[in-house]
């Protein structure tokens, strides 16, 4: 069974492309522990990182406008994508400050779509590892995009003791593998 209209993945690819990011994500993480914890402290107030990020949202958020049903909005379809591009271009210019971490909570609340989209109504127990993450990821992209400085504070909690970012990096390699796990056995 695949998702609704607008991304037709099944909840195996899902499960596969989310657990092995996480996993391989946090597996670089283990190894190379004093250059990531150097890179999660500057990315916060990374202008260029932002930008990328925002780039990317702008454009996904472009792709839904363009591509998606918008039911009775159907004839407002001009003025969003306009609305898209402008708030894309307008976030750029005046939300320098924390801008890579607004774009990251944008980006992650996009993400979640997908992959609640592909675990709705699957009988699998097991999916809700990945329904669990999808609404952690709106929740703190909800938090990131209002008050960034939040995640700023996240990271430097993180990353501020070399074991507990060892412990933040083997217990998400360990839910990646788990939901990897997981998506091997799904249909």
């Amino acid at each position: 069974m695949n998702g609704p209209l607008i991304y037709p993945f099944g909840l195996r690819e899902v499960g596969i492309v989310v657990g092995a990011l996480l996993l391989l994500g946090h597996l670089f993480a283990i190894w190379r522990g004093a250059d990531c914890r150097k890179w999660l402290r500057e990315f916060p107030r990374s202008f260029p990182a932002g930008l990328v990020l925002l780039v990317a949202a702008g454009v996904w958020s472009l792709w839904l406008v363009r591509t998606m049903d918008l039911g009775e909005f159907a004839p407002a379809r001009g003025a969003l994508t306009i609305g898209v591009v402008a708030a894309t271009v307008l976030s750029a210019q005046f939300m320098r400050e924390f801008l890579a971490v607004r774009a990251l909570g944008m980006l992650l609340m996009l993400a979640a779509e997908p992959v609640l989209g592909a675990a709705f109504l699957r009988p699998e127990a097991s999916r809700l590892l990945l329904v669990v993450l999808a609404y952690g990821w709106i929740v703190a992209g909800l938090f990131w995009v209002g008050m960034p400085y939040l995640f700023r504070d996240q990271i430097n909690w993180v990353v501020g003791n070399a074991r507990r970012f060892q412990a933040a990096a083997i217990a998400g390699a360990a839910y990646g593998a788990a939901i990897l796990a997981a998506a091997l056995t799904w249909k």
